[in-house]
């Protein structure tokens, strides 16, 4: 069996997927949510169970012409940018509780467009400060989520 770039990405997608589903059994429900429709789980749940569906029918369905090896699949992928990203993301993650979420996704998304390849700033910044202070006003004020506002507020007295 050969395993072409669009099988790798649908194994992996797979297997984070299944990841993904087990760390969703973690997050705590409030008393009584166990009785609910909707809880804290049931959007990570769905997104799990639809990634891994879609992606096991990538892995499972057959592919037009393709006649690569596993070793072929990965030359001549563009990687810094991959590992960047990925760095990226944990760096995110780990920025979340000091500059909270609005200024950690803004800076995020920067980083990420920039790395993606996007140099015009007027672009960057018109992309990235929109989605994240609209995803923020969604779950904020759409749908009561809680956001800290980050440490770094909260010291200088701006979050209360």
């Amino acid at each position: 069996m050969t395993l072409s770039k669009e099988k790798l990405g649908a194994l992996c997608f797979f297997i984070l997927a299944i990841a993904y589903g087990f760390e969703a059994q973690q997050i705590r429900l409030l008393p009584g949510d166990q009785f609910e429709a909707f809880t804290a789980r049931t959007m990570p749940y769905a997104l799990a169970w639809l990634t891994g569906l879609v992606s096991f029918l990538v892995l499972v369905l057959p592919q037009k012409g393709s006649g690569e090896t596993f070793t072929r699949v990965f030359q001549g992928l563009n990687w810094p940018p991959t590992i960047l990203m990925m760095v990226l993301m944990v760096l995110y993650g780990l920025a979340l509780t000091p500059l909270g979420f609005l200024l950690s996704t803004v800076l995020f998304l920067i980083a990420g467009i920039y790395t993606l390849g996007e140099r015009r700033w007027k672009i960057i910044l018109l992309t990235a400060v929109p989605s994240a202070v609209g995803f923020w006003f969604i779950l904020v004020k759409l749908l009561n989520v809680y956001l800290a506002p980050g440490e770094i507020f909260l010291a200088l007295n701006l979050g209360a």
